[in-house]
């Protein structure tokens, strides 16, 4: 079920008055609600992925109580390694096999070694990446000593399954989320506004800025072979507003929509196109992802306690492992190393920590430095997000090549034949702006004129939403 599908704004409204009305009752009938309400929305693109979900909220649930329950070290340490094993073993096997498979082969291929590796013939779990991700952080916690483990099923199931952030996150954490499901929630007609205010920022972003965006995007990277230079730099800045609108757009109504059940998500955006370095960027970008690497995989590995060089790996280690976690294609991995690469000159001149509140805070306007500091920013982020968006590295290889070709001819060859190019530039200046202003809020429409703001969007959605059509979120496949 999409969040920009009728069928959602049919569910949601059902779901929030049922709940409410249960509330009345126990906090367990209004878990097992919310439960049941995750499960068919999850079971809605395949009924058979609820499987590996059950499976896996399973075995998490019985090895974290048994870590607990060991009593001795090496049979916590059992515990603990075969959640782990178990819970990477499925995600590598599933969205990892045949990309390690076809690289043996083309290896083996380029020593003149001819083989035929059997491949998996499945569809990869929506949103497996995400859930396996909760439950690792949750065992990792128990192992830790940080949590309890919890022993009510419906509870434990629900933190795992919760049907905002199922499918694209945000990754939540034991610590942050399991609390607020414990406890009763009270409706606060406010914070319930304000979540659909978030709920439709959100689906202007993804209908009206990334699904338009898409269109162009599609056709210039389709045809990059045909394009002069400047179209192609168009395309890779579209694609750059294709990729925020859409994923930032998600979290905005994932967190909209828990709102609306008194349940407060971690925030995974925060304005990143403004980033002033790309150590900012990464503090903006994604957030619950970013986090997660850094509390699980870079602190653990002895963060920046050690010299330069111990650094400088844990560094490479974190992104490049980021951008295997996106997908298995070597297009992620180069665009992690790209990010690697960037970061690099930051850490060594000890300047990753500069830039930690927002730009031009309290003005209305950034000085020349920031400006060109963001600029700079942005263009470094939208060259990697050109493998990020390439089928293969050749293909973004090519792309760049064409790119920087300089094969201007005077114009923007892309404009001249596609219709509402122009509109669309206005739109996404337009979309700057907004974002600017409102750049030290959660989102848009907040602050004042909050009826007005959320009339003119949803103006907006009805009329420009009307060009595009309707897809599911980029961030779905990871």
């Amino acid at each position: 079920m999409l969040f920009n599908a009728l069928q959602f704004l049919l569910f949601l409204p059902i779901v929030f008055m049922v709940y409410w009305w249960v509330n009345k009752k126990s906090l367990q009938l209004q878990n097992l609600l919310l439960l049941v309400a995750s499960y068919f929305f999850y079971g809605c693109w395949d009924w058979r992925f609820l499987f590996l979900l059950l499976f896996s909220t399973a075995l998490d649930y019985f090895t974290a109580i048994k870590m607990v329950e060991a009593k001795n070290k090496g049979n916590k340490i059992f515990w603990f390694w075969l959640s782990i094993i178990v819970n990477l073993g499925f995600l590598g096997v599933l969205k990892y096999y045949n990309f390690f498979a076809d690289s043996f082969a083309e290896a083996l291929s380029g020593l003149g070694i001819q083989t035929n590796f059997w491949t998996l013939k499945v569809i990869l779990p929506v949103g497996i990446s995400f859930y396996t991700f909760h439950g690792l952080s949750y065992v990792i916690d128990i192992y830790k000593g940080r949590i309890q483990p919890e022993k009510n099923i419906i509870t434990y199931s629900l933190f795992v399954a919760y049907f905002p952030l199922l499918v694209a996150g945000p990754i939540e954490r034991a610590t942050h989320l399991l609390p607020q499901i414990r406890k009763r929630r009270f409706f606060d007609y406010n914070t319930a506004i304000d979540g659909v205010h978030q709920i439709i920022w959100g689906l202007f972003k993804k209908v009206v800025i990334a699904d338009n965006c898409a269109l162009y995007v599609n056709d210039i990277f389709d045809n990059y072979q045909s394009m002069n230079s400047l179209s192609l730099f168009l395309g890779a800045i579209y694609f750059s507003f294709q990729i925020y609108g859409d994923f930032s757009g998600y979290s905005d109504i994932a967190v909209g929509t828990s709102k609306l059940f008194g349940i407060d998500l971690l925030r995974n955006f925060n304005y990143p196109c403004f980033s002033r370095d790309i150590a900012e960027f990464w503090r903006r970008w994604h957030i619950s992802l970013s986090s997660w690497f850094r509390d699980y995989l870079y602190i653990p590995l002895g963060g920046s306690k050690g010299g330069m060089w111990m650094k400088i790996r844990n560094t490479f280690i974190i992104f490049l492992v980021s951008g295997f976690w996106h997908g298995a294609n070597w297009t992620f991995i180069v665009w992690g190393a790209l990010h690697a690469a960037y970061f690099l000159p930051l850490l060594i001149t000890q300047n990753n920590r500069n830039n930690l509140d927002s730009v031009a805070r309290g003005k209305s306007l950034p000085t020349f430095k920031e400006l060109a500091s963001m600029v700079f920013t942005f263009s470094l982020t939208t060259f990697a997000w050109i493998f990020f968006r390439a089928k293969t590295v050749s293909e973004a290889c090519s792309y760049i090549k064409n790119m920087f070709s300089f094969n201007f001819n005077g114009k923007i060859q892309f404009l001249d034949f596609e219709r509402y190019s122009i509109e669309l530039l206005l739109l996404l200046g337009l979309f700057v702006v907004l974002e600017w202003n409102s750049r030290e809020r959660e989102h848009f429409i907040s602050g004042k004129w909050v009826t007005v703001k959320a009339i003119l969007i949803l103006t907006a959605i009805l009329i420009l939403g009307a060009f595009s059509s309707p897809s599911d979120f980029i961030y779905f496949q990871f």
